[in-house]
């Protein structure tokens, strides 16, 4: 049975790994330069070999089946270890290249870039691919293995992941310049807040779980509340005056010096977590990634100082 997967081929495989991205025969086809029926083809000719249903329609939807996932598994294995032959062919050369592709979570993106931009003035042929998601979607793909590093605060336990904590990320309650808490003598109690509108993100990330666990151990409750996709929204939503949110500094750090964002001096807050750099346990980092991941641990007062300029 083993030999018969000798006959998949690396373009059927890239082929299958862009359906599943698209969820589309169609647009897979229009992405890779091919005919709907040429993808049509070449998913069947990895069914027949694998005897088993990769895709299935559910009204006009397409889903992938569960030998699929495993699938997909492995040919991101695949491709990255093509992807690591090519970085290590490059050393050979004398010149370390190739690309990097990160997944971070939105928390994350407001200092990352800066990160990059430093770690590119050492290593100006890698290249590094950045997609920014919501702590559900970060999950999913390390389930998927689709990325070469993560960056995410609470690590799920569940998972066999490697992981290094590099950054703290505070959260911190903010509200527009002239609103009444901002009038209030000294530390503005926690309990306060509960009278006016909180402005949360969405379910699935990684603010607003951290909030409502820390709302929930200090018995806070909010009777009206809006819900937002993105730290921006929320941040817009608080100058707006809709209501108060709590955000990561980082987010905030330009209003906060111009003065349109007050922080609040809460004596709880701010709520403090640690970005981490993750991968599977399982994954072998490509010499570029290693790169980074090195970057990130020997650059440590570096980081810190790209961080500083963040400050108020």
């Amino acid at each position: 049975m083993q030999k018969s997967y000798m006959r998949i081929t690396l373009r059927q495989l890239q082929v299958f790994q862009t359906v599943c991205e698209q969820r589309s025969y169609s647009r897979a086809a229009e992405l890779l330069g091919l005919t709907q029926p040429a993808v049509s083809q070449q998913i069947r000719q990895l069914e027949d070999v694998l005897d088993q249903r990769l895709f299935e329609y559910v009204g006009k939807k397409l889903y992938r089946t569960d030998a699929a996932d495993h699938l997909l598994t492995t040919t991101a294995d695949v491709f990255q270890r093509f992807d690591v032959l090519d970085m290590q062919l490059s050393e050979l050369r004398g010149t370390l290249q190739g690309e990097i592709r990160i997944a971070a979570e939105s928390s994350a993106k407001y200092l990352l870039p800066h990160l990059l931009a430093a770690f590119q003035r050492q290593h100006a042929n890698i290249y590094p691919i950045l997609n920014v998601f919501n702590r559900a979607q970060t999950i999913k793909r390390l389930n998927e293995n689709r990325d070469d590093l993560v960056i995410m605060t609470d690590v799920p336990a569940d998972l066999d992941l490697e992981f290094m904590p590099f950054l703290n990320n505070p959260i911190v309650a903010v509200v527009p310049a002239g609103h009444i808490l901002t009038q209030m003598p000294g530390d503005v109690p926690l309990k306060e807040l509960q009278q006016f509108t909180l402005l949360r993100r969405e379910h699935g990330s990684g603010t607003r779980k951290a909030c409502e666990a820390f709302f929930h151990q200090k018995h806070i409750h909010f009777d009206n509340t809006i819900e937002f996709n993105s730290h921006e929204a929320q941040r817009e939503g608080v100058s707006a005056g809709l209501g108060i949110a709590l955000l990561p500094r980082y987010c905030v750090y330009r209003e906060l010096r111009d003065g349109s964002l007050i922080e609040l001096p809460i004596k709880e807050l701010p709520l403090v977590r640690s970005w981490c750099l993750v991968h599977p346990r399982s994954r072998h980092l490509s010499p570029a990634a290693q790169a980074f991941e090195n970057f990130i641990v020997q650059q440590r007062q570096l980081v810190s100082h790209i961080a500083a300029q963040f400050e108020v």
